[in-house]
Parts: C-alpha cells; sequence; structure tokens
C-alpha cells in the first residue's frame, strides 16, 4: 500500500463503516464535505493516515498552498486525510476526507479499498451534492442508492439508474460492490442559483440521512445554527437581484405545479396509491 502512509496502524475492527466525501464535480455548495467534516467531528475520529497526493493531482490545477507556523513556511498540499473514531453504537467508523483526483482514479480506489478492507471496513457511505431547479427554502430532497438488496428494502432505497457522467464517487462506488462491500450513496440536492454558495442546510440533511442510516441521533451543532442562517441569508441575496427573485418565484410555481399534477394523478388512479401503500406497510413488517 505504497499510496498510503499511517501515522498510526489501528486494529481492524467489526461492522466498521466508512465515510468517503471529495470536494469538486461532486459537492454542489460544499454539502459533501462539509457534512463529512460535520461527522467526523461528531464521531470523534483522530488522524491515522493520508493518501499521497503526488500520483494522483495534477498541482497545476489543485495547488498547493503556503503557510506560515511559528515563523516558518510551510507547505500545504491537497492530501486526502484518512480518520477513525466511533459511532455511539461501539461500532468504528472511517472517514476519507479530500479533494476529487485528477489522476489514476482506479489506483486511487484501489488503496481505499486496500485500507478499508485492513480496517474491517463492511460498509462504505459516499456522500455526494448536485445542482437541481429547487427552491433556497424547499426541504432538501437526499437521494440514496445501493448495491444491497435488503439494504434498499429496509431503507427506502433503490439501485441507481443513473447513466451519463461521473465523478470519484461513482467509480469508486462501482469499486466496492466489486471488492464486495457493502455501498450505499447519498446525495443531496442543492439551488443551481446560488451554487457558488456554501449550503450548511444540504449538509445537514446529508448528516442526518447518514445518522438515520447509521441508527444515531445526531442531536442540535454548529451546522443547525449555520442551516437556519443560510436561508435569511439566501433571502437576502434573492431579494437584493431582481433576476435571482424571478427565477426562484419560478422554481417556485412550476413545484406548486407539479404538486397539482401529482395529487390530480393519485384522484385518477386511487388503486394505484392503495398498490404503493400496500407495498411500503408490507416493508415494515418484521422478518
Amino acid at each position: 500500500m505504497g499510496h498510503l502512509e499511517w501515522l498510526e496502524r489501528p486494529e481492524p475492527g467489526k461492522d466498521t463503516i466508512l465515510i468517503a466525501a471529495f470536494s469538486g464535480w461532486n459537492d454542489a455548495g460544499d454539502a459533501a464535505t462539509e457534512s463529512a467534516k460535520y461527522l467526523r467531528r461528531r464521531f470523534r475520529c483522530h488522524p491515522v493516515a493520508h493518501i499521497d497526493p503526488e500520483y494522483f493531482y495534477d498541482f497545476a490545477s489543485v495547488r498547493p498552498s503556503v503557510q506560515v507556523v511559528e515563523g516558518e513556511r510551510k507547505i500545504d498540499w491537497p492530501t486526502p486525510d484518512v480518520r477513525i473514531g466511533e459511532v455511539d453504537d461501539g461500532r468504528p467508523v472511517v472517514t476519507v476526507l479530500g479533494v476529487e483526483p485528477r489522476l489514476r482514479w482506479r489506483t486511487f480506489c484501489d488503496v481505499i479499498i486496500e485500507m478499508a478492507e485492513s480496517l474491517g471496513v463492511s460498509t462504505v457511505v459516499t456522500l455526494g451534492a448536485l445542482l437541481t431547479d429547487t427552491h433556497h427554502n424547499a426541504p432538501v430532497n437526499v437521494v440514496g442508492a445501493s448495491n444491497n438488496t435488503a439494504l434498499n428494502l429496509n431503507m427506502g432505497l433503490r439501485q441507481s439508474t443513473y447513466e451519463g457522467p461521473t465523478g470519484i464517487i461513482g467509480v469508486l462506488n462501482d469499486a466496492c460492490h466489486r471488492a464486495g462491500f457493502d455501498s450505499v450513496s447519498f446525495w443531496a440536492t442543492v439551488p443551481t442559483y446560488v451554487h457558488n454558495y456554501p449550503s450548511p442546510k444540504a449538509a445537514l440533511a446529508l448528516a442526518e440521512r447518514v445518522g438515520q442510516f447509521l441508527g444515531v441521533t445526531l442531536g442540535e451543532s454548529e451546522l443547525h445554527s449555520a442551516a437556519a442562517n443560510y436561508g435569511r441569508q439566501i433571502d437576502e441575496l434573492v431579494a437584493g437581484d431582481d433576476t435571482l427573485a424571478q427565477y426562484a418565484q419560478q422554481i417556485l410555481e412550476e413545484s406548486a405545479a407539479e404538486a397539482v399534477e401529482d395529487f390530480s394523478e393519485m384522484v385518477e388512479n386511487p388503486d394505484g396509491l392503495i398498490d404503493e401503500l400496500e407495498q411500503f406497510l408490507r416493508q415494515q413488517e418484521p422478518d
């Protein structure tokens, strides 16, 4: 595992969970990475390793930065960080957080998989966020997909049917599936018209969805305050820009029209609604 540099070598755990997020193409509004940062604080994760960036990044496009620490200049490289902590019930949790690599994605995924195997990981959870035509005051829609049929039924998830360009999250999910891990991916929606603004609201929705998946109550945090402030800040931004205000209003009107259409469809096809309800109730029955 030459591309992984250990700071300490933990013993393999049982039913270890790995949570991964990467900034860049998969991270609209910084929601995925901010959610992962919050979760690693919540689970008190400490650094155990990092992935050597030399092999996976083009430093002309993802540049290192210079810092001055106690009078000494220091180069801060874009290094993916690996930490380990514990879920409330004692299960180990590993977090992998960094910038989406620019090069050698298959090798990068191999490094993560080998590391996961050495730490006893059984389930991999990846986080992403995408831009959609949603209003900033609407509830954040978090969609989940899994390669495990039982998880899909128990958690109301589905197997992904997406086709098209993908990022490192999609490649890592595929690699984990082929390596025999249960893999789950959660994606939050972020409004297209404020894509340049971080969305703690979407980050919180992702974190809460992961907490639900893990059976953990996260409790109040600084992310809740940031999410509440986000709504007020975007309200002010939109109010001061006629173009944004018109676009946001258009999204509200289209959402209302879709809701009316969905309701009309249910009224016209009550049997279909009953079938969906019965299917849901069957999924709730104990094994």
